[in-house]
């Protein structure tokens, strides 16, 4: 193998760092990637409700500090592979940030088992119930 060749890891944060780059949330840009076998099941963006404006359009809904017009990636992405029927258990998913505690839970009911992250992203809540649900966080740097 060549020794510039990207690990695998490295390979799919990068793709979900080109997949935030679709986000329309100018406050934060988010992109995950669900991947299992070295194969990409689903990807998703932080973004508004489909055919609803987007941030950058009309403008952020604050609520608490937090913008809730979009739908978070990590969201999207489990939608986008339940829509085109891609069974996401047992998979991994690769996010530019920590999820927030939501989307924690839905990733961890869909049954994907390890979430490698970028940056973290606030809620020391995932960290603890991370461990208690068997579901492994990664911090990639």
């Amino acid at each position: 193998m060549s020794s510039d060749r990207v690990s695998w890891n490295t390979y799919f944060m990068n793709i979900s760092k080109e997949v935030a780059t679709r986000s329309t949330c100018d406050r934060k840009h988010v992109g995950a990637v669900i991947v299992r076998d070295k194969n990409i099941l689903s990807t998703g963006y932080n973004g508004s409700i489909k055919g609803l404006p987007h941030c950058d359009k009309a403008g952020h809904e604050v609520v608490d500090g937090h913008c809730i017009r979009t739908t978070h990636a990590e969201a999207n992405a489990i939608a986008q592979a339940a829509k085109n029927g891609a069974r996401v258990d047992a998979a991994e998913i690769f996010v530019t940030a920590s999820p927030c505690y939501n989307c924690f839970k839905i990733i961890a009911n869909s049954g994907i088992k390890t979430i490698y992250y970028d940056e973290f992203y606030h809620d020391e809540r995932v960290l603890e119930h991370a461990k208690e649900a068997g579901i492994e966080l990664v911090h990639l740097n």
